[in-house]
């Protein structure tokens, strides 16, 4: 999905009328994509005049087309600017520039990832040029057009703040590999990147390549079980993006500690909901730990795709007993020795159990036993998929084991996977899904249209068209355990009967695992071999265990199965079976790349649903508000800062919020901790950050904004932007204390022949909102505290 696209030409005009960064953030409206991001539309407003500068060159044709944030298929991550044409030997060619804000950051010992302040923090990310490179073979890999239509791609990645001084922070050999794949602009360097994109692009294509993309067909979607014999051989088929990369990368490097002795053992949890990648992450680190000679491990307590590595594998002629020793039940620790494995990579962790076997009584603690195992120790975990009350494995669980055992815990925002790749991309369908089953509130955002999901009345009907998509095995119907499994002694018996003659076995292995057997379709797969693996396309059939009444969605655990034990001795226990049951078909409605189809027995709950995604798609522009999925925000305010960074790179916060309305109530002031501010470097105590409150100042500045002040020395404040004082009137009834406006002022000559105020106005830039007058005889209570400098860009 492209954004924001023009020509060249164009482009140049809506940043030289300063309307570029309005002009993308109504396209993301227009495309029905929410967007509510202050500082994202400030780094437009910024950045794009820099890519402007850069393409001011005649060589570099006006009808050349633009795109920006373009949306790469089957993931939730967009590419900040592309340009389209063709060079001398009329070659297709798209440039590719990742942008950044920064002005410097910190070189780490892993490959293609740099620290630098993102969010309020300093955080470890993936490498800008890494990024673009990703980002790259990314789209060659999903879209059959850049194929079709000879495309070439040419990333790069521009900091047009950074400084030439800290080059060797982010330019040096270690990066290299990165760096070649994908060139390193900085601030110095609007010349040099002119001249990289001038090599490729001269004139428009015959055909605008931009929309050949955003029109292509996309190809097939990888799944781990199509790719892991390729994969073991050493093959490239998945590249890690963003935190993906960040993750990765932070297990090999405490593997490298661990082995060499220094620290020694360490437990990494890393947290994912579905769809972000835990998977992809884990089998890409077996392939590459294993051909590095180390003892690695695949874990998980589900034995579905663990069932389906083995059976692909099998076919690519690998020996059972090397497969046995890559991929492991979670019971299969109890009496290992203390660190006998390199590393234990434990896939949905969140159903690993306190006892094992077949009666679960033996061992202690599957995750006691899986860190005392192993050297390095990774749990992939979301407890939001803990689907049978035996499912133990909980983030404080694992902190607990991990203290017990000695072992080091490393884990964190940033080490956490939040994009979706999964579900088209689509992190809107995540959160209609979320909404629907109470697990969070409404997204109140609008529905990505190209995942498909469709609600239908007929179960036959439904598994008929969930047949069509069957083109290439990878299109299931799966049930939620409402219906008693027959079949599993009598081989003829119907398991599950529905309206309109509808009639289906549950999954069977006779002749493979179901996921892959090419004759299993007509089968109806559960939580358990379903779990951990995806599809092109889900058909969900929903059972009396979910229903919509009194105006909400109730759980009925006694419409589960009696044959079901995934709520063994919690049937009674409302909550902890409602959670079960919610989040079971949470799991199974996203286990669709492409769509999902759904079936209810119960007509309200269909209804419901339907309602849910007609409201979602007519949302207006208006109602648009940030998804609620997001990850939070970590807090940008740090209790303290280091003292060579004290009002250098940190300055104070206090705890005024400064009205962009009228003026806030006084309130005390305290110092409520420090922050980061990028770009002055020498040390100046006259600095200090407040935050806004209101929408008066905008678009300059937005509620909820961090605005850096400096104290107010004297001179004229006439037309600038202030934080003001008041302790009187406001309009001869209102008493306040603190507001950001522009400063107005008309003077006079007293009676002395002295110059005194006869007027002061504070001015808002929304013309929405009224200006605030201080009355003559009440400017002794007023004053200005300080000037106001720039707003904090947080990301």
């Amino acid at each position: 999905m492209i954004i924001y696209q023009n020509t060249k030409g164009g482009f140049t005009q809506d940043v030289r009328n300063n309307k570029i960064a309005q002009k993308i953030e109504d396209a993301f409206y227009e495309h029905c994509v929410s967007h509510n991001n202050s500082a994202e539309y400030r780094s437009w407003a910024n950045s794009m005049q820099y890519m402007c500068n850069v393409l001011d060159d005649s060589a570099i044709s006006d009808d050349c087309n633009i795109a920006i944030e373009y949306q790469i298929p089957l993931t939730g991550r967009r590419i900040d600017f592309l340009i389209a044409g063709v060079d001398d030997n009329n070659q297709n060619n798209v440039v590719i520039v990742e942008l950044k804000q920064w002005e410097t950051s910190e070189p780490t010992t892993s490959s293609g990832v740099v620290r630098a302040y993102t969010g309020g923090a300093l955080r470890s990310v993936t490498h800008p040029s890494y990024q673009a490179y990703s980002y790259a073979r990314s789209i060659e890999c999903f879209n059959e057009a850049v194929e079709e239509d000879h495309i070439h791609f040419f990333p790069c990645a521009y900091l047009h703040n950074y400084k030439e001084s800290s080059r060797s922070n982010i330019d040096s050999p270690h990066y290299a590999d990165a760096v070649n794949s994908a060139p390193l602009f900085l601030s110095e360097d609007c010349t040099k990147l002119r001249s990289f994109i001038k090599r490729y692009i001269h004139q428009r294509a015959g055909k605008d390549l931009l929309m050949c993309i955003e029109n292509g067909k996309l190809r097939p979607s990888k799944s781990l079980q199509d790719t892991l014999t390729s994969m073991l051989h050493g093959n490239e088929e998945f590249f890690l993006i963003d935190e993906q990369k960040v993750a990765y990368e932070l297990v090999k490097k405490a593997l490298d500690k661990a082995i060499s002795g220094r620290d020694f053992k360490y437990t990494i949890i890393i947290q994912g909901g579905p769809g972000t990648g835990k998977s992809v992450v884990a089998i890409q680190l077996l392939c590459d730990l294993i051909k590095k000679g180390h003892t690695a491990l695949y874990v998980t307590k589900n034995s579905a795709p663990r069932d389906v590595y083995f059976a692909k594998l099998q076919q690519d002629n690998f020996r059972s007993k090397y497969i046995n020793n890559l991929f492991r039940g979670a019971g299969s620790f109890i009496d290992a020795e203390p660190n006998t494995f390199d590393c234990i990579l434990a896939d949905e962790a969140h159903r690993l159990q306190m006892k094992s076997g077949l009666f679960r009584n033996k061992g202690e603690s599957q995750v006691k036993e899986i860190i005392n195992a192993a050297k390095v120790s990774v749990f992939f975990i979301d407890e939001q998929q803990r689907v049978t009350s035996a499912d133990a494995c909980t983030v404080d669980m694992i902190r607990q084991y991990a203290r017990e055992m000695h072992s080091n815990i490393i884990e964190g925002e940033e080490y956490n996977l939040s994009a979706q790749f999964r579900c088209n991309g689509s992190d809107s369908y995540i959160a209609l899904i979320n909404s629907i089953l109470g697990i969070h509130s409404s997204p109140n955002t609008l529905l990505d249209l190209d995942y498909d999901i469709q609600v239908f009345d007929s179960p036959t009907k439904m598994r008929e068209a969930l047949r069509a998509k069957n083109t290439n095995n990878k299109s299931r119907m799966l049930a939620g355990y409402c219906y008693e499994w027959k079949s599993k002694t009598k081989a003829h018996e119907v398991d599950i009967r529905l309206e309109d003659g509808f009639e289906a076995q549950w999954n069977f292995n006779n002749a493979g695992p179901w996921a892959i057997n090419p004759n299993s379709f007509d089968q109806v797969g559960c939580i358990h071999t379903s779990q951990g693996l995806e599809f092109d396309y889900v058909g969900v059939i929903i059972g009396k265990d979910l229903v919509y009444k009194d105006g909400q969605v109730q759980t009925d655990a006694s419409e589960r199965a009696d044959s079901d034990r995934s709520l063994l001795g919690i049937k009674n226990k409302a909550d902890a079976a409602d959670t079960i049951i919610r989040n079971t078909y949470k799991t199974l409605l996203t286990r669709g790349q492409k769509g999902c189809y759904i079936y209810c027995e119960d007509k309200p709950l269909a209804g419901y649903i339907r309602e849910q995604i007609q409201n979602m798609r007519q949302t207006t522009v208006q109602d648009v508000t940030p998804l609620v999925t997001e990850p939070e925000k970590l807090s940008p305010i740090l209790e303290d800062a280091p003292e060579d960074e004290k009002y250098i790179s940190m300055y104070p916060v206090y705890t005024i919020r400064a009205a962009c309305g009228y003026f806030g109530n006084l309130e005390p002031v305290s110092q409520l901790g420090w922050m980061h501010v990028s770009g002055y470097g020498k040390k100046d105590r006259t600095k200090f950050i407040v935050q806004a409150s209101g929408h008066s100042m905008e678009p300059r500045i937005h509620d909820g904004d961090y605005c850096l002040f400096e104290t107010y020395k004297g001179g004229s404040r006439e037309g600038k932007i202030v934080l003001a004082e008041h302790h009187g009137e406001v309009d001869s009834d209102y008493e306040g204390a603190y507001s950001i406006k522009v400063y107005h002022s008309k003077k006079k000559y007293d009676e002395f022949g002295d110059w005194e105020h006869e007027s002061i106005t504070l001015q808002p830039l929304n013309r929405s909102y009224d200006s605030i007058n201080i009355i003559a005889e009440d400017a002794e209570s007023f004053r200005i505290v300080g000037e106001f400098i720039e707003t904090i860009d947080l990301e």
